[in-house]
């Protein structure tokens, strides 16, 4: 019986060292430690170093969590099990996030930085007077093409992809709102539009440009481009940045008649609890030498303008990346649209990839039989 009983005292107390020991573990770098941030952004979407440089600065350790989709995230927070202090959505997620009262309002008291960035990425009409949200990136959607296949400068508008000499050239990136976008604006028509008779004529067009689309991909546009696979791709900036660097016959156009210019931002999720390392983050990569060194690292062009005077000339003065103010004009925000408005781009969307599909069997197809 005493035997018993002391196995059961001893597994009492290695139970009690164990949770114990947890505690201490989750309170050392799990998000319920009061030296600690929450941050939840896209994947790879900081530099690594900058993260050591603030703790070693600050005590504060950051916790780093990755979503895919602003959607994802969307989601993830709305359904509040975790607690997140900072997040990085996109300009009409943000307008979305608002409306759904997911994000608190900045205390502009403790942020040092704020004069640090362009006025002309501030007070946008997706968070007027910036009471929710800092600037941490901005860039475009445009054309990447190959200058050993094609002649450069031969590509400046979104009407060029259409030509027939492009046949099975082209790759697009997966996205509704961005490939109907690109068609509405060859169009002259906003890339916001909700009228059904002009995102049908869209579909339409992006029907006459099957045949030279190769295909529609995601992350794999990067390593097709590099790799001298494709000729020709629409992506974002960021991408794009990456496709360059792994590449020298790369080029990267950005349409003067217009294309899409986003802006990812930092925000305060209602989740949040350590307002005292949200705000000496937001303070860090506020300052002009953390911005730059992010810029350079992440590739997208940074919104504080400070910081972009420390970049290197061949980067700052880079019109692939940062286009003047003439072609910045013509560029356009998306606005969060109604669920029955997104539904309507993504019925458009899914009927042109349903006809590229079958366009695409159809050619193999006949390709097949003659060798029949």
């Amino acid at each position: 019986m005493k035997k018993l009983l002391s196995i059961i005292v001893s597994l009492l107390v290695v139970c009690g060292l164990l949770a114990f020991g947890a505690q201490r573990l989750q309170t050392s770098s799990g998000s319920t430690g009061k030296k600690v941030l929450n941050l939840y952004t896209w994947g790879d979407y900081i530099d690594p170093s900058l993260l050591t440089k603030f703790q070693k600065q600050t005590g504060y350790h950051v916790n780093v969590e990755t979503f895919d989709s602003n959607e994802a995230m969307y989601t993830k927070i709305k359904q509040g099990g975790t607690s997140y202090d900072l997040t990085v959505p996109s300009d009409y997620m943000i307008e979305k996030m608002k409306k759904a009262h997911l994000l608190l309002p900045l205390d502009k008291s403790k942020l040092t930085g704020m004069k640090n960035y362009d006025p002309r990425f501030m007070n946008l009409a997706f968070d007027q007077h910036n009471r929710y949200s800092v600037p941490y990136f901005w860039g475009t959607l445009g054309i990447i093409y190959n200058d050993k296949y094609v002649q450069p400068g031969s590509i400046q508008h979104w009407n060029d992809l259409w030509q027939r000499k492009y046949h099975n050239k082209i790759m697009l990136i997966d996205s509704a709102r961005d490939v109907m976008g690109f068609a509405l604006a060859s169009m002259n028509q906003s890339m916001n539009t909700t009228d059904p008779a002009t995102l049908l004529a869209a579909r339409n067009k992006l029907n006459r440009l099957s045949p030279n689309v190769k295909a529609v991909v995601a992350d794999e546009i990067k390593m097709y481009m590099i790799q001298n696979e494709a000729a020709i791709a629409v992506d974002w900036s960021g991408e794009a940045s990456e496709m360059l660097a792994g590449n020298s016959h790369l080029h990267y156009v950005v349409p003067s008649e217009g294309s899409n210019l986003w802006f990812d931002n930092l925000v305060i999720p209602k989740t949040a609890k350590h307002f005292k390392a949200i705000y000496a983050f937001l303070n860090f990569m506020s300052e002009p030498k953390n911005a730059a060194q992010n810029a350079e690292y992440i590739g997208y062009a940074t919104p504080n303008r400070k910081a972009k005077a420390l970049l290197p000339k061949s980067i700052r003065n880079d019109r692939q990346f940062y286009p003047d103010n003439n072609t910045i004009k013509h560029l356009q925000i998306y606005q969060d649209l109604s669920p029955a408005k997104v539904g309507l781009y993504n019925d458009r969307y899914l009927e042109f990839k349903m006809h590229h599909w079958l366009t695409c069997r159809v050619s193999i197809d006949i390709s097949s039989n003659q060798y029949h």
